[in-house]
């Protein structure tokens, strides 16, 4: 495990956490697997390492092999999914006193999990990857479900499957409860439709992670960690043309000309219907009139 000063995030400029380099091909051999074979938690922790590159992922996983060791022993043969989700919840939200981040929800310690799992503090998604590797661990079927603007682990039950909140203390929810947090965030204008519950990919929760961290460090004007998550992002992602576009107005934004071109370029030719294809067109022709005057 890292110590005080290795386990915050890195200072902007620091060159050996500017990327997820050394984590790329363990991360992406994880992500190439069938989903159900992927490492959730190990992947989230290699995620970490572009803001904690001394982290040390085994000590980590180790405590989601101990929560998990502890349920498993207090439920002995009993194999029952409601009693096995039952007390994942207690054991992870009354004993071990994981709770969501309200008072500082867009702090981005908060999608770092092993952040999380030290401070037992964290936002919907990255609480559920902790319940979701804990059931794994003691062989309860459960997988992610995307919610907007929200996430939850589903547990298919006999009698119906369970929807579990792990941001309210692990909360057994319904569908009308889904409907009135979509309209509480929303204003009334979503309705609940069954895809919205339907579960996501292991790769799609590690992306959404990282696309809660890039709004992050967007909003606090934290161009260079966007930057850093934008191309982890395209690593796990290299289909996603927003982020291919918002890696270029960042690399633009460094003065970082000669690698900005190739990404923008690239956008224009593939978002034939984008809305901002104009806007890209003009910081191409800047950026070339830049190049042109360097010589």
């Amino acid at each position: 495990m890292c110590g005080k000063r290795s386990c915050s995030p890195r200072a902007s400029g620091d060159v050996e956490g500017r990327t997820l380099a050394a984590s790329y091909p363990e991360l992406v051999a994880l992500t190439l697997q069938r989903d159900e074979d992927i490492d959730l938690g190990r992947a989230a922790l290699l995620l970490a390492r572009s803001a904690y590159p001394g982290l040390a992922v085994e000590p980590y996983l180790a405590k989601l092999d101990a929560i998990a060791a502890t349920v498993s022993e207090r439920l002995g043969t009993d194999h029952d999914a409601r009693t096995v989700a039952a007390d994942i919840s207690r054991q992870l939200y009354e004993v071990e006193g994981f709770h969501g981040n309200e008072r500082d929800y867009y702090d981005p310690r908060n999608s770092y999990l092993n952040e999380v799992i030290d401070r037992k503090l964290g936002i919907p998604i990255t609480l559920s990857v902790i319940h979701l590797e804990v059931a794994r661990r003691v062989a309860l079927p459960a997988f992610g479900v995307g919610l907007p603007g929200h996430f939850l682990v589903k547990v298919p039950a006999p009698g119906g499957e369970l929807l579990i909140d792990p941001f309210e203390g692990g909360r057994v929810i319904t569908p009308a409860d889904c409907q009135e947090r979509l309209d509480r965030v929303y204003g009334g204008l979503v309705r609940l439709d069954a895809r919205m519950l339907l579960p996501v990919s292991k790769k799609m929760i590690l992306v959404r992670i990282l696309n809660n961290l890039k709004t992050t460090y967007m909003t606090r004007s934290d161009f260079d960690r966007a930057l850093d998550v934008v191309s982890s992002i395209l690593v796990l992602d290299p289909s996603s043309l927003p982020d291919l576009r918002d890696r270029g107005l960042l690399l633009y934004r460094q003065n970082r000309f000669a690698e900005a071109l190739p990404d923008l370029r690239k956008y224009l030719m593939l978002a034939h219907e984008a809305e901002d294809r104009e806007p890209i067109k003009q910081t191409i022709r800047g950026i070339e009139a830049i190049q042109a005057l360097l010589g």
